[in-house]
């Protein structure tokens, strides 16, 4: 028969998808297995309406087998097949599916599971594949035909041999290259391995022969071989079994064996959805963060399926960056088998799914922080900066999903509490929801501003992390309850009394501070202060930039450098007061040199930088030798 042309259209799509669509060229086996499940599936749902039909679906499989000395690879089923006008409609016409086809003739809403829905899979064969025949056998017809192709030179469709049902496609390897070693292709350790990647659920056996190797018996070091036929895949996917049929060594063995992570996960996510689309998961929130976890090698996303087929290793789509570190499986009848990156970042099933996917999660992590409050202590050491920056970033467009999951040490309580346990316990008449930022919970607890609000009763937030306090300041309130620094110059936690009596003092010393200033650039203003109880100095902020924050935008490889506003602030009560009064009224000069000491001091305390330490010691030295 005289070869017959694909259309223009066709040869211009078979370009395409063999150098853009499909990059990895591995997958043509999965596309292959796919298409041979597909004409199984059609067959069997033909059995169950057709009751002359006596086909049993154990009968139905999935054979490979490889010929290595004529580089042949052979992909087998015992399908519906297709005859002569179907190789015509089906190969001759890219992108023309007997899948899709078959899928709207039917009755949508019954439960037909078709993978390939645009044709163009097959065709990923010819990345591997020099020459690819395609022997066939509709289901009760006489006549087999045969579909040959070396690609988009065209296409012969002849009759052939063939004694039973189905479809056999042949794959002419090609020949190695510098680059490429096709005669992977050719290897049973090689087909295995993809199966197991690509097509490990599949519902039917998909059968190799292998190869066992064995000393002979009565013999030190001669070996015999033979073959058996073997069932690569698993067919059923744990994520398909009844929950309640699930041990939890069965659900951590597939952790283990599917992430390479050896500790027992904090917490198994099984969920089944059903509706606008519909969509099975497996997800595993890790016991440890990965050690490139905070890195930019770091990879997220989750495997995804179609019936059972892997689509993606890494569907970044399906979740958010603040939770990133969740592993895990979706698999959705509702999406397409031949689908790319592009077109996943607007498929609306997918974000239905990704959306779903985000919520089960969120509740997931509040329920654990609710019932077993050391699993998710142990959680957000791992992953707890992931969501303070989930807080802070994007301008905190997702702040209200996540506020709920902050975990906080206090000045009250030895475990960690949420927002909402905090503000449970807010005393009466309490607006604020006060805050200390350090390096260690043990330096925020000797900052001297702490004193003052601990004294008054009131629980103090101790925030550790450098994105604390820029999550806080994102967030600005939780449940009408304003964020307060204890370390900014309005904290208000005096009585109308004490601030009258201290407006009056600081306006008595007004000219001292103002000379004490001079020297201190830096410095907004100096004032006497009543926050303090047992220190005789510290430093307030004033502005929207903290200290805190000074330090930790400081510290970024940047050239341009941030300077909080800072108030120096004396305890009135304290021995240094009544000094620094003397000293304004009869020696200005060492009233300077105090100033100095004391501004150092309380840097020291808030962790800054001195500029001339060494000025500094020569100082103390002298007022100490006196």
């Amino acid at each position: 028969m005289a070869k017959k042309q694909f259309k223009a259209e066709s040869k211009k799509l078979m370009d395409l998808m063999i150098n853009s669509i499909y990059t990895n060229k591995d997958i043509f086996l999965r596309e292959l297995i796919s298409n041979a499940s597909d004409a199984i599936d059609k067959l069997h749902y033909r059995s169950l309406t057709d009751k002359t039909m006596k086909i049993k679906k154990k009968d139905f499989e999935i054979k490979i087998d490889i010929d290595k000395d004529n580089r042949l690879l052979k992909i087998s089923d015992n399908g519906c097949g297709m005859n002569k006008e179907e190789l015509e409609n089906n190969l001759g016409t890219i992108a023309k599916s007997g899948s899709l086809a078959f899928k709207e003739e039917n009755d949508p809403k019954k439960n037909i599971d078709i993978i390939g829905q645009f044709g163009v899979g097959f065709y990923s064969a010819f990345m591997v594949s020099d020459k690819i025949t395609v022997n066939s056998k509709a289901y009760g017809e006489e006549k087999a035909y045969s579909w040959v192709s070396s690609g988009v030179d065209g296409y012969e469709v002849n009759e052939c041999e063939k004694e039973n049902y189905g479809t056999d496609i042949i794959l002419q390897i090609k020949e190695d290259t510098e680059d490429i070693n096709f005669s992977d292709y050719l290897s049973t350790y090689k087909i295995q391995e993809l199966i197991k990647k690509y097509s490990n659920y599949i519902t039917y056996p998909i059968k190799m022969e292998i190869e066992h190797r064995h000393l002979k018996e009565g013999t030190e070091n001669e070996y015999e071989t033979h073959n058996e036929t073997e069932v690569i895949n698993d067919m059923v996917p744990l994520w398909k079994r009844e929950k309640s049929k699930i041990t939890e060594e069965e659900y951590n063995t597939f952790y283990s064996d599917k992430f390479f992570d050896y500790d027992t996960p904090l917490k198994v996510i099984h969920t089944s959805a059903e509706g606008l689309v519909s969509f099975e998961s497996l997800l595993y929130i890790p016991s440890h963060a990965p050690y490139d976890y905070y890195t930019k090698q770091y990879e997220k996303g989750l495997q995804l399926y179609s019936n059972g087929v892997l689509i993606m290793d890494r569907c970044e789509e399906l979740l958010p960056d603040y939770f990133s570190f969740v592993k895990g499986i979706v698999d959705s009848p509702d999406l397409s088998l031949n689908i790319s990156r592009e077109m996943l970042q607007q498929d609306k099933n997918l974000k239905l799914i990704a959306k779903n996917i985000e919520t089960k999660i969120k509740k997931e992590l509040l329920t654990m922080m609710q019932e077993d409050k050391e699993k998710y202590q142990k959680f957000w050491e791992s992953f707890g900066m992931q969501i303070k920056f989930g807080i802070y970033d994007s301008f905190g467009m997702n702040k209200e999903k996540l506020e709920d999951l902050l975990w906080f040490a206090t000045s009250k309580e030895k475990n960690y509490v949420s927002l909402e346990e905090y503000v449970s316990k807010m005393k009466e008449g309490q607006n604020s929801i006060y805050y200390a930022c350090g390096e260690t919970l043990s330096k925020i607890e000797m900052l001297p501003q702490v004193e003052q609000v601990k004294e008054k009763g009131y629980e103090i937030l101790y925030c550790t992390d450098q994105v604390d306090e820029f999550a806080l300041k994102t967030l600005d309130s939780y449940k009408e309850k304003k964020f307060v620094n204890v370390s900014k110059e309005d904290l208000n936690l005096d009585s109308e009394e004490e601030k009258k009596k201290l407006e009056k003092l600081n306006e008595e010393y007004k000219d001292m501070f103002e000379f004490m200033k001079k020297d201190l650039k830096e410095v907004k203003e100096i004032r006497f202060t009543n926050r303090l109880k047992s220190h005789p100095v510290c430093l307030a902020s004033a502005g929207d930039i903290s200290i805190e924050m000074e330090k930790v935008m400081n510290s970024m490889p940047v050239d341009q450098k941030i300077n909080a506003e800072k108030i120096l602030e004396i305890n009135s009560k304290h021995s240094i007061a009544k000094k620094l009064k003397e000293l304004y009224k009869k020696n200005k000069k060492e009233l300077k040199e105090y100033t100095k000491i004391l501004y150092a001091e309380a840097r020291m305390i808030e962790g800054l930088p001195i500029e001339n330490p060494t000025e500094l010691a020569t100082l103390i030295c002298e007022k100490l030798s006196k």
